[in-house]
């Protein structure tokens, strides 16, 4: 079933009735396995505005450095996904582009399923690049050390910021894969954008939210990247220090995160409480990829 926004605009005035709904559960403790699989969908905000650079990393553009997060993620996912016999399919992933369109980002390989199996993914990049990386030498001093990143997500920025209508595709795929993984892990969404949608997201992004397998709710993941330069704010239990509108709104539009996650958050250092919500703002594109990798650590493999 390919992306169809259409259906999925319909689907959400319908009084559409997955197999657990509404209420808040706090399980999160499903086994993740290749019979039992959990899913992520990334939603990568395109519009004009992308193409401003990123607030502290001088003249690197914000669509360039959301780019590279998201395949550093997609790589760390294969390697947790990877085993002595091949490439488990612990996960079906999704990275789904807003700008002028809405449409599936995983490039042409890749684009004829919503959800992609990871070992798909891990054998079918756009290009493998070869990069340069500093590491330690080990006597004190830093080298720089050639290696080979595989590019899944290109960067693009073009048009307005239709994420009313994302969240509406992305709801529709969530009811689907629901109906078929009932008891699995639950699913979570990770949208990364710069600015205000076009139209309010509330009544979609809580509709989101409300779907649930019988582990819990689906997390939905809010990450605002700006070009102001401020301090990142990660895991915030409240919209006070937040400056910017729509912040505050997606603040509220973000998942309460679950004892297992906020364990994982406070092990790296944050100071999370029970009201940190999957919230980050000005994030610098390290402190980006640490906040998605608490969001997807597989703690519960098998």
């Amino acid at each position: 079933m390919l992306l169809d926004l259409q259906k999925a605009s319909q689907m959400l005035k319908q009084p559409v009735k997955p197999p657990i709904t509404a209420k808040i559960r706090d399980h999160y403790s499903a086994e993740i396995s290749r019979s039992s699989p959990s899913c992520f969908i990334f939603l990568v905000d395109r519009s004009g505005s992308m193409t401003d650079s990123i607030g502290g990393q001088g003249a690197k553009r914000k669509a360039d450095a959301v780019a590279d997060c998201l395949n550093r993620l997609l790589q760390n996912l294969v390697i947790k996904c990877s085993k002595s016999e091949g490439i488990r399919d612990y996960y079906y992933v999704g990275v789904i582009g807003y700008g002028s369109n809405i449409g599936l980002a995983l490039g042409v390989a890749l684009a004829t399923k919503n959800l992609v199996p990871i070992s798909e993914i891990a054998f079918s990049p756009v290009r493998i690049e070869d990069r340069i990386k500093k590491v330690d030498d080990g006597m004190g001093g830093i080298i720089e050390q050639k290696v080979k990143f595989p590019v899944w997500v290109e960067p693009f920025a073009d048009g307005g910021t239709p994420m009313a209508e994302v969240f509406r595709a992305t709801y529709n795929i969530l009811v689907d894969w629901i109906a078929h993984h009932p008891n699995s892990f639950p699913p979570v969404v990770i949208n990364i954008t710069d600015g205000d949608s076009n139209s309010d997201p509330s009544n979609e992004a809580k509709a989101i939210m409300n779907l649930a397998t019988s582990d819990g709710n689906v997390l939905l993941f809010n990450c605002h990247i700006s070009d102001k330069q401020v301090a990142p704010i990660l895991f915030p239990e409240s919209e006070a220090s937040l400056v910017d509108p729509f912040a505050k709104k997606l603040f509220w539009l973000s998942s309460l995160l679950p004892a297992k996650i906020r364990e994982n958050a406070y092990t790296e250092g944050y100071p999370v409480t029970e009201k940190s919500r999957g919230f980050a703002f000005n994030a610098d594109m390290v402190e980006l990829i640490r906040f998605l990798d608490i969001g997807t650590r597989p703690g519960n493999l098998r």
